[in-house]
């Protein structure tokens, strides 16, 4: 037997109860760098703004400091330091929310925002340095390195294209209006940026497909896994056959009781045994028992002992018991050779004959267009009936 299961290797694709089952406890394909690189990107938007913002609100604060240290009473210090923390949460607090919105949103584009307890729990599996070493020196740690020298690379060209302005900057600053410097700074770091975050993005979708494809890979069944999980959802074909001769059991000693209340049992006189039962507060006479065979047999046997008349009409009994269902009203069609029987039944019963065969030779009824027993009948019948 494999380690997975008598079913051999894990080579089929995860059922959809399985990657629910993986949902639940956190295994979703899902890679960190799309939500850091997508918070770059924001910055590199929102940056302009907040820094055009700032420097207005520092120059003012520089204009404020000069009047409060030419007079340095505490409430204008106090005002003083306000306003400078309002400044700082109108360039923070944006900037902030910006990115935390955008990596909620990641998150949620792969896959959905989940809490996954079972993955939080204590396991002395998780304590096991070994998977952790494999990782670091499998297919895993190699892409990770891979991710690293990229990363590396795009910061090493940022650097290399954007020291020559800052060092002409440099060696100007001097000559330069402070708002001309903070321009030339602002432009440098949005360039970093924005070629950092367009970086970033693209590995950030490479890492989601090399994830996606080892959470896939991971998740994959074997055709054991996948027979049991099928068995499970649908029931072992062993139980729902047990189940199904326990309800038919049921039912068939339900039927043979009711026989016992019966108003008439129709034979042919020894193949075929419908019984009817007749109560004009509930509509249509309906059948309460039937059966061909042994069980026919049964049914004659138990409305002999208990003085049900039986009555030989081996075409009506054919009908009923090939139209109708257990508890079924009788077809509109057989109303008339119906009516014949249990007037007949009542008519013995006022003369004080209780149970017995008799053979009364009605005429045979129309049985063409009958509907057929387990299968819906026809709306007009129905309504008939």
């Amino acid at each position: 037997m494999a380690a997975d299961g008598p079913g051999g290797e894990k080579t089929e694709k995860p059922t959809p109860q399985r990657l629910k089952k993986a949902r639940k406890e956190g295994q979703i394909p899902r890679t960190q760098e799309l939500g850091t690189w997508l918070g770059v990107a924001t910055a590199s938007v929102l940056l302009p703004m907040l820094v055009g913002n700032t420097f207005e609100a520092v120059q003012k604060l520089f204009v404020q400091i000069n009047s409060v240290a030419s007079h340095p009473e505490p409430e204008a210090i106090s005002v003083l330091m306000g306003q400078a923390l309002t400044a700082f949460m109108t360039t923070v607090l944006p900037l902030g929310l910006g990115m935390m919105l955008v990596g909620t949103a990641a998150a949620a584009a792969q896959g959905g925002v989940t809490f996954a307890t079972k993955s939080m729990k204590p396991t002395m599996k998780k304590l096991n340095p070994f998977p952790g070493i494999k990782r670091m020196f499998g297919t895993q740690g190699l892409w990770e390195t891979i991710k690293a020298l990229i990363k590396t690379a795009a910061l090493g060209t940022v650097v290399i294209v954007t020291s020559d302005r800052a060092q002409t900057l440099v060696s100007s600053a001097g000559a330069l209006p402070l708002s001309a410097v903070a321009s030339t700074f602002t432009d440098s770091a949005i360039l970093m940026f924005r070629v950092v975050a367009v970086t970033g993005l693209v590995i950030a979708v490479l890492d989601y497909v090399v994830v996606r494809m080892r959470t896939m890979k991971k998740l994959k069944m074997s055709k054991y896994e996948i027979t049991q999980e099928n068995k499970q959802a649908e029931g072992d074909p062993h139980v729902k056959a047990h189940r199904r001769a326990t309800a038919m059991a049921m039912s068939r000693n339900r039927m043979m009781s009711d026989v016992k209340d019966a108003d008439v049992l129709l034979v042919n006189p020894t193949h075929v045994a419908v019984a009817l039962k007749y109560d004009p507060t509930k509509g249509a006479p309906r059948v309460v028992a039937k059966g061909a065979g042994e069980v026919a047999a049964k049914l004659r046997k138990l409305a002999e002992e208990n003085r049900v008349p039986m009555v030989q009409d081996i075409p009506l009994a054919r009908a009923l018991h090939a139209s109708c269902d257990l508890g079924q009203e009788v077809p509109a069609q057989l109303f008339t050779a119906v009516a014949r029987v249990l007037a007949f039944v009542m008519h013995m019963g006022a003369r004080g004959v209780k149970g017995g065969f008799h053979r009364p030779g009605f005429e045979p009824p129309e049985t063409d267009g009958l509907p057929k027993a387990g299968r819906k009948r026809p709306a007009a019948t129905a309504a008939a009936a």
